[in-house]
């Protein structure tokens, strides 16, 4: 190639050499001269060797001064000598790195992450032994993204000032797809669960989008700690995953194999709490009183780090943040025996916090959400909450800390480092289902200011309805730690097919939500609002009287408990609400009560169920009004499947007009690992149950208070473009007024 012949000559003119004339006694410089140099000022080289006049310099400092030249990577040719008093110090530079050039590589972020890895960089000197080591640098960057086959070469261009071009020529070859995943040795499960627990996948057609069905050094090493931490959860506490395997094989696909060594399943026949002298073990007699539950079950990682953390939660709620746990285990007869040591710490204080990294956020948004304040006591476990609370910002793209000790040995120094990232935000969707389409987009800014202001705009048009919506929300105003939202909005629905009326509304509200207690949240809400109603030709003259102009004030508030384990793919815990609307002036005042409860426990990693109640009641506070059609009451459709949104309960001639009263309750059981080869694919069972009943007025009004209910299956599956969910249902009790849905579909994002 062109630059062969280059790199030979360059590498023959950047071999390092020293020469170094060794003396046998001390002389004194007096002076310094170099030769040689172009870029590096004599001053900066006295500085660097530390080269001090009037001192006396023998062979064993001149090597040391060498040394320290060297070591710069200024260099590539260093000769020194010391004759007369006159130091002199005869150089080659090596040259500067001007541009560096990636050839086979179009993406910006590949080039960008190489950038990262290698050690020659742009505007650095240019160290040939460095070359070869930046070259096994690349290739292992692109190997672990499945660019087995990589190929890289590296030249040198020279160019005028003794500076170069660094040129990789750079082969990626075809990505290394996993043909098939196997395990081996004493394994315990079948291949098809264990499958389950890693992230690798095999390569099949449907996976066309998925990256995990490449070979991945990185995603090898976590699928091994999966591994272990599966086997260890189902009481394979001594379990190893002794090797992994990668084998080619023809058609340019790889063999991944796992060898486990699983060992012997422990039960734990004891566990217990050992309180040291000075702490009041009635503290912890609710840690105590669990431990019972535990023993003779087999062993589980996360039932003890669920003990753990309720011991760090109790020691913060009882002002002990200094007391300190140790996990003590120990095999005894094929048995573990569970020891938990607790005992007083040393005490440390928060001396000071440093904010570092920021430069449009606000320092006060960050202390605003940190639960430790300088003076308080040092607690870990209140600063990963911290540290937690600011990561769910989502105005930070890094959020790191740490710890050094301060003015004493008692004092802490907390050093806070954040990485901003973008907040402002462009987007727009489209979602179909068997109910229709909708299409919408908007603007959103998360730190508005530098403050952690969250700004949004949207706008959303569907098949029954146009709806604008803008938004103000600070999280944490005036740093109290309760948020303080506004919201303005204006809809107009098209419902006169089916539901017999139409609605414009347009309006504004202002509320807050603050935590009252631990995990219990109150959130009010004040609104005021305009309302246009009409009716169809058809309607009955109940409902024509409900024509015309509405102003309402109201106040909601909701009163909610959340003690989930996580948000989304729950498997533990429960969530309970209670929300109120009084009217505080309005022309058709009505009064709303409403229950949502929610339920999950994870009886195995196969199965997950769940419960949920839903529950409303609204009822006219006037003698002489009914309850407004935009108010009436009707089940969401993703709590009662198997019937159409809206289209059950009281029918009005041809209208279903909902009613003042409604309730469902649904049981649903996921089955996480039933798919294991099919990635982000969820499959649910599920049985719905509800009703919508009751109405102010009896004219034309067929009311059935049938049960409804219906049983199936819902598939939801998270791909790139959005969540797609699918539900397949029969209904098995239903009045003959209702709109049975069989089957139900939506693709995208519905807003």
């Amino acid at each position: 190639m062109i630059f062969c012949s280059m790199r030979k000559a360059l590498s023959q003119s950047l071999f390092f050499c020293i020469f170094i004339i060794t003396i046998s006694y001390a002389e004194i410089v007096k002076e310094v001269k170099v030769v040689g140099n172009i870029r590096v000022t004599p001053e900066t080289i006295v500085l660097f060797g530390d080269i001090r006049v009037n001192e006396d310099y023998n062979a064993q400092k001149i090597n040391e001064l060498s040394k320290q030249l060297y070591d710069t990577n200024f260099f590539s040719y260093l000769e020194i000598n010391l004759s007369n008093g006159v130091l002199e110090i005869s150089v080659k530079e090596n040259p500067i790195i001007q541009n560096l050039i990636f050839n086979g590589i179009k993406a910006k972020k590949h080039k960008e992450a190489i950038k990262e890895v290698i050690e020659l960089k742009e505007k650095t000197s240019f160290v040939e032994n460095k070359l070869n080591k930046d070259i096994q640098k690349i290739k292992n960057a692109f190997r672990n993204l499945g660019f087995y086959f990589i190929e890289v070469e590296a030249y040198a261009k020279e160019n005028a000032n003794n500076t170069i071009d660094l040129i990789y020529e750079i082969n990626k070859g075809k990505r290394a797809r996993i043909g098939k995943i196997v395990f081996i040795g004493d394994k315990k499960f079948k291949d098809g669960k264990l499958r389950g627990v890693i992230t690798s996948e095999e390569s099949k057609a449907w996976k066309f989008i998925s990256t995990k069905k490449y070979l991945n050094q990185k995603r090898i090493k976590l699928d091994t700690r999966l591994l272990e931490n599966f086997y260890k959860s189902k009481g394979y506490y001594q379990v190893k995953v002794l090797s992994t395997n990668v084998l080619y094989e023809e058609g340019g696909r790889f063999l991944l194999t796992y060898n486990i060594n699983s060992g012997i399943r422990f039960k734990i026949e004891d566990i217990s709490l050992k309180i040291s002298e000075g702490l009041d073990e009635d503290y912890f007699a609710e840690i105590t009183k669990d431990l019972p539950q535990l023993k003779n079950k087999y062993y589980s990682p996360k039932k003890i780090k669920k003990i753990l953390d309720k011991i760090n939660k109790l020691s913060t709620k009882k002002d002990l943040q200094f007391i300190k746990s140790k996990l003590i285990e120990t095999i005894k007869n094929d048995k573990l025996l569970i020891t938990i040591n607790i005992s007083e710490g040393e005490k440390y204080f928060v001396e000071r916090i440093n904010i570092i990294g920021n430069s449009v956020t606000d320092d006060n948004v960050i202390r605003g959400e940190l639960i430790l304040d300088e003076g308080d006591p040092y607690s870990l476990l209140l600063l990963d909450k911290s540290i937690n609370n600011l990561k769910a910002r989502n105005i930070f793209g890094k959020v790191n800390k740490t710890t050094y000790v301060g003015s004493s040995p008692e004092l802490k120094i907390i050093n806070i480092e954040v990485e901003e990232k973008a907040t402002g935000e462009i987007f727009a969707g489209a979602g179909i289902g068997s109910s229709g389409g909708s299409v919408g987009g908007g603007v959103k800014e998360n730190n508005f200011l530098g403050r952690g202001i969250k700004l949004d705009a949207n706008l959303n048009v569907s098949e029954t309805a146009i709806r604008g919506r803008f938004s103000v929300v600070n999280p944490n105003y005036n740093y109290s730690g309760n948020e303080i939202r506004f919201t303005a909005e204006s809809t107009k629905t098209n419902k006169m097919t089916s539901f017999g009326y139409d609605s414009s509304k347009t309006g504004f509200s202002l509320g807050t939500t603050f935590e009252q207690y631990e995990d219990i949240f109150i959130s009010p809400e004040l609104s005021t609002y305009y309302e246009s109603l009409s009716t169809n030709d058809e309607a009955s003259k109940a409902l024509k009287q409900q024509e015309g102009t509405y102003i309402d004030t109201e106040l909601r508030y909701s009163i909610i408990q959340d003690k989930r384990d996580r948000r989304f793919q729950t498997t533990e815990g429960y969530r309970a609400s209670f929300n109120q609307k009084l009217p505080l002036y309005s022309e058709s005042p009505s009064l709303l009560n409403g229950i949502d409860y929610s339920a999950y426990h994870s009886f195995s990693e196969n199965l997950i169920g769940s419960v949920r109640f839903y529950g409303r009641v609204i009822n006219s506070l006037s003698d002489s009004d009914d309850v407004k059609l935009s108010e009436r009451l009707s089940i969401p459709s993703r709590y009662l499947r198997g019937f159409e949104s809206g289209k059950i309960g009281p029918v009005d001639a041809l209208d279903h007009v909902g009613g003042n009263y409604a309730t469902a309750l649904g049981f649903n059981a996921a089955l996480p690992k039933l798919l294991p080869d099919l990635a982000n694919v969820d499959v649910s069972l599920f049985v719905d149950t509800g009703n919508v009943w009751g109405v102010d007025y009896d004219a034309s009004v067929d009311d059935s208070n049938k049960i409804r209910s219906a049983f199936g299956v819902s598939v939801d599956w998270f791909t790139p473009i959005g969540p797609l969910n699918f539900s397949f249902s029969e209904d098995i009790t239903s009045a003959s007024t209702d709109k049975p849905e069989s089957f139900r579909f939506n693709i995208g994002t519905t807003f």
